[in-house]
């Protein structure tokens, strides 16, 4: 398993020595680059963590970055480090995704604090995305006639209706039924229809 990481890009030497050791100090493993570029073509997108990065850089700044991650599989929170900052910026930051805006100087504490915050929210999107993708390999188990099943089921139909629909017998609408939600492990139908929707949730939609 990938060790959460806390990847930092600013090209001012002093100061990405100072977080890093910041970030070091409380436990925290934290990935130093002086450039954007330098981050895209080194970082994993698969690691946890967060990105703490500088607006004002040589090549890509800080905004451009969070434009260009936003189409790649880079999952973790992004948190904007500025000393240049107005609010068009702000404005441009939070529409781009960024989780938060900090100005410098700041205080080391809060900057921690808005650290562990971006890390939790990773976690949390993990998790979700990692059920996700559970419940997404067993829909691609089931049959096409159980898909049909499910379908209605979610339209919260009744055996009665889903056997009318497809010409068949309600005995036969059960047995698929209960295939549908064996494959699926779902405890009963408010779990299957749960599961389903949030699985068929657009990454967008994930807190």
């Amino acid at each position: 398993m990938k060790e959460t990481t806390v990847f930092l890009i600013d090209d001012d030497d002093a100061m990405r020595k100072s977080i890093d050791y910041l970030i070091r100090s409380i436990g925290l493993r934290c990935q130093s680059y002086a450039t954007a570029q330098d981050f895209l073509d080194g970082a994993d997108p698969e690691t946890p963590g967060c990105i703490l990065t500088d607006v004002r850089m040589p090549g890509l700044s800080g905004l451009d970055l969070l434009e260009e991650i936003r189409g790649r599989a880079f999952l973790s929170p992004v948190i904007i480090i500025t000393g240049h900052a107005d609010v068009p910026m702000a404005v441009r930051a939070f529409k781009s995704g960024a989780l938060d805006f900090i100005e410098k100087p700041f205080n080391d504490q809060m900057l921690l604090d808005k650290v562990q915050e971006a890390i939790e929210l990773d976690a949390s999107r993990r998790t979700v995305l990692s059920k996700r993708a559970t419940v997404m390999d067993r829909l691609g188990t089931l049959t096409t006639r159980e898909t049909e099943v499910l379908e209605r089921v979610i339209a919260g139909k009744a055996n009665k209706e889903v056997a009318a629909d497809l010409g068949l017998s309600e005995k036969t609408i059960e047995v698929h039924r209960s295939r549908v939600m064996k494959k699926m492990q779902a405890l009963n139908a408010a779990d299957l229809i749960r599961m389903v929707l949030e699985a068929r949730q657009t990454p967008e939609t994930i807190a």
